[in-house]
């Protein structure tokens, strides 16, 4: 192998290695704003549940 695509290869495996980190940075960063979201829809719901506490404290089922 000669040195100017040994050069390439290495080049372009860095390129490839920088896309990889940056799309799995903007992975983790979407993953913690949907948790987030998740946890003030939760937070939400026990609020609801502390105001009106008899909503959702009886179900009905009938088969």
């Amino acid at each position: 192998m000669d040195i100017p695509s040994l050069s390439m290869g290495l080049a372009q495996n860095n390129v490839l290695n920088s896309v990889g980190t940056a799309i799995l940075s903007q992975s983790l960063d979407q993953a913690a704003s949907i948790g987030n979201a998740v946890t003030e829809m939760i937070d939400s719901a026990a609020m609801e549940r502390s105001v009106c506490p008899e909503i959702g404290g009886n179900i009905d089922i009938s088969i």
